[in-house]
């Protein structure tokens, strides 16, 4: 049990507020009814249609009538009543949300599922990991690297799931890898109304504009992920990933060049060769191979003990990647087709389509839900692509320059099917969020192999 969510909640009225689809919801509503809470009210937005299975995940606990549902919308007398908040970190614009104020207005202290599962573990056996693209991989192959040879590396954070339903052991050789949003580190901040929370190890990828219909602008955006830094922390960043315009427009800003002071570069007796064991393609995964061989050295080191390379390079030739980042899904008549739905930023659209050298071969997916990011960039690979393919909300701003609107993933694929040759690669890369035609980037990528397979 996390003591410090049995403190808060026991014997208290609590409204998780959003369930959601990736476990974050649900596991708050299991930790809070272990917690001893009075009454558990679950509320969201979203239908319950929506939310079928993570619904149907709480039925025993419906049944037994120790939690209530309020899907479809909000009621603010929930709210008021309520003595105890557990908000998604995702809600918009948090400090001044009508419901959450509501909250405040009747005393209710407000938290999230981040916050309380990394209050009840040890700040020195946590690595935190943010930035704008490639944080998902990252994380994954850090907790790969450490997991092993009488270490454990627990995996948790943005990535999925809880760790409050059922927190980890941490043994004094383990180590909790957690992937944070800009939402979650907001939410770690003393804006939130709550003390500043750091991880012993912070890392990051890379910064450049991203989640601007969430923030305040560019400069909120950085600020919230300067959140990352604390006290008595090593903290690593990518060699490359901080383009160097990118980087000075951000350190004009006010909260400055925060990441300034961390660690770029190889290591001693860690050479590029290592990188190229890294099974995944692309030169920016073998740059998040280097960061994360990085980083799991200084968390071994951390523990008192030497890096064994050799061990490390063989650990990360077993690695197998995550599902919807560049995954190759299918594969007929010579076309490949690779689900990369997780790439949610231009960015990673673009390192997406730097990973095959033949650009003319590769036929794009893009577009979603607009988030209020630059897509001039994805716009212009029209030119160089065997075709660009946009779609949902964003399509017009992406065929802006001379792409093909399909409005929908099926429509696009359909035109695709009609144009590939034995050898291109259908490659399935945002550059957006899912929200506007599916729930989620995990629904949309499923979708793209159904469809690459002929479902």
């Amino acid at each position: 049990m996390n003591p410090s969510l049995e403190r808060i909640a026991r014997g208290r009225r609590c409204l998780v507020m959003g369930l959601g689809a990736f476990g974050g919801g649900l596991g708050v509503t299991r930790a809070l009814v272990q917690a001893g809470a009075r009454q558990v009210t679950v509320t969201d937005l979203a239908p319950q249609e929506k939310l079928k299975s993570s619904v149907e995940a709480l039925q025993p606990l419906l049944q037994a009538g120790r939690v209530r549902l309020r899907l479809g919308g909000h009621d603010p007398a929930d709210f008021r009543d309520a003595e105890l908040v557990i908000a998604n970190p995702a809600v918009k614009h948090p400090w001044n949300d009508p419901f959450l104020e509501a909250a405040r207005a009747g005393g209710a202290a407000i938290s999230t599922e981040i916050r309380l599962s990394l209050e009840g573990l040890p700040r020195e056996r946590v690595i935190g990991i943010t930035g704008t693209a490639g944080k998902s991989t990252t994380s994954a192959m850090i907790a790969h690297l450490l997991d092993g040879q009488g270490r454990r590396a627990t995996l948790a954070g943005n990535i999925g799931g809880s760790l409050l339903s059922d927190p980890p052991s941490v043994g004094p050789r383990d180590w909790i890898v957690a992937e944070l949003s800009s939402f979650m580190l907001w939410w770690l901040g003393p804006e939130s109304g709550q003390p500043h929370w750091s991880p012993r190890v912070g890392v990051l990828t890379n910064l450049a504009d991203n989640h601007l219909d969430w923030h305040l602008g560019p400069e909120h955006y950085s600020a919230s992920k300067a959140l990352l830094r604390g006290p008595g922390q090593e903290i690593f960043l990518s060699d490359f990933d901080m383009d160097p315009v990118a980087a000075a427009r951000f350190a004009a800003m006010p909260p400055g060049a925060w990441w300034r002071d961390g660690q770029p570069g190889l290591e001693a007796g860690l050479v590029a060769s290592m990188a190229e064991a890294c099974p995944l393609p692309g030169p920016h995964n073998r740059r998040n191979a280097l960061l994360a061989l990085r980083v799991a050295a200084a968390a071994i080191r951390l523990d008192g003990e030497q890096p064994d390379w050799a061990a490390l390079e063989t650990r990360l030739r077993s690695f197998r990647g995550l599902p919807h980042r560049l995954c190759l899904v299918h594969e007929h008549d010579g076309v490949r087709w690779f689900d990369d739905s997780k790439a949610t930023t231009p960015e990673a659209s673009l390192l997406a389509v730097a990973c095959f050298p033949e650009r003319a071969r590769v036929h794009l997916i893009a577009g979603g839900y607009d988030k209020g990011s630059d897509l001039t960039a994805i716009a212009e690979l029209a030119g160089s692509l065997g075709g660009l393919y946009a779609v949902g909300a964003t399509a017009a701003a992406i065929a802006s320059r001379g792409g093909i609107p399909c409005g929908t993933l099926d429509g696009a694929v359909g035109r695709i099917r009609a144009a590939a040759r034995p050898g291109d690669v259908v490659l399935l890369s945002p550059g957006c969020a899912s929200w506007d035609q599916f729930e989620n980037y995990q629904q949309r990528g499923l979708r793209f192999a159904e469809l690459a397979r002929g479902q």
